[in-house]
């Protein structure tokens, strides 16, 4: 009897340590997609998967799913600390009311999103879906057409801590651009980018948000708005052709303004009582049909 139960305990043993050789070997620390690969694959470099969904689960956190060749991988979403590059390549998601991408991922994971394009085929939910994470990059990606009635191209609907930072985007016919979540503790960054034609390019519920040179065009309400008690930055950006180029929408919300251009508006810059807009000297609002200032933007000194 205790020779079977020490045979028993050796088998058991080598059961358990296959089974965590198996899940180490599946999670691979970089994965591969291809438009002519298959998700049954171990999405390694010669046998890669062809969804963005099918080589997460084979990426171990931290790791990286790479883009091979031309192809449309997929809505996704995303759990963990995780990087999807498609650099060199058409890395395309279509997303047809379908989010193109949801991160849903832990308190300290950071995400990044490179050089992908996600179309959302002129219909509703949104491209990108940030939902809970420590840090959300998106850089040289290229996301339009979600244009349902409350479309995003990149919503930031974290209830908990977050921070954006998006870089060299471009955002065309979505029905709101950006928009940051109402948390107070948010940061958002946006750099380099351009947002074309929409309600809304840029619409900051909470937190702190910075503008910099970026492009803001042919949005029907308002090319940036700040709610709430957020305050958002606008640095060497140019705000033309909307409604409101630079609407501070809210009571107890702030802009503040810097080296910007606001023109070809109906209103340049609209303040609402109660809410604080500071514009420094090297601003230039003009050429705006209705009015270039409708309510107080305090004049600062450029120290």
């Amino acid at each position: 009897m205790r020779k079977l139960r020490f045979a028993f305990n050796i088998l058991a043993m080598a059961v358990f340590s296959l089974a965590i050789s198996s899940v180490a070997q599946a999670q691979a620390t970089r994965t591969w997609v291809s438009g002519v690969g298959d998700d049954a694959n171990p999405c390694s470099r010669t046998a890669p998967c062809k969804t963005f969904a099918g080589a997460i689960s084979k990426t171990a956190p931290c790791g990286e799913i790479s883009v091979l060749d031309p192809g449309g991988f997929g809505a996704v979403t995303i759990t963990k600390a995780i990087t999807i590059n498609g650099d060199g390549t058409l890395a395309g998601i279509l997303a047809a009311s379908v989010n193109g991408v949801i991160v849903n991922a832990g308190v300290n994971d950071v995400v990044t999103l490179r050089s992908i394009s996600i179309n959302g085929v002129c219909t509703t939910l949104n491209g990108i879906r940030y939902l809970a994470g420590k840090h959300l990059h998106v850089e040289n990606c290229s996301i339009s057409n979600f244009t349902g009635a409350s479309s995003f191209g990149i919503e930031g609907a974290n209830v908990g801590a977050g921070e954006m930072s998006i870089e060299n985007v471009s955002i065309t016919n979505c029905t709101i651009g950006i928009r940051a979540s109402a948390n107070a503790s948010n940061t958002t960054s946006i750099h380099n980018s351009e947002i074309h034609r929409g309600t809304f390019g840029v619409d900051v519920l909470g937190g702190r948000a910075t503008i910099s040179n970026s492009v803001i065009t042919n949005q029907s309400n308002s090319g940036i708005a700040s709610e709430g008690s957020s305050v958002v930055n606008v640095v060497s950006t140019v705000v033309v052709n909307n409604a409101t180029g630079v609407n501070v929408f809210t009571a107890g919300s702030t802009t503040n303004l810097a080296n910007s251009d606001v023109f070809g508006n109906s209103t340049g810059v609209l303040v609402t009582a109660g809410a604080v807009c500071n514009r420094f000297q090297n601003n230039r609002v003009f050429n705006n049909t209705v009015a270039q200032i409708n309510g107080t933007c305090n004049p600062q000194n450029n120290q």
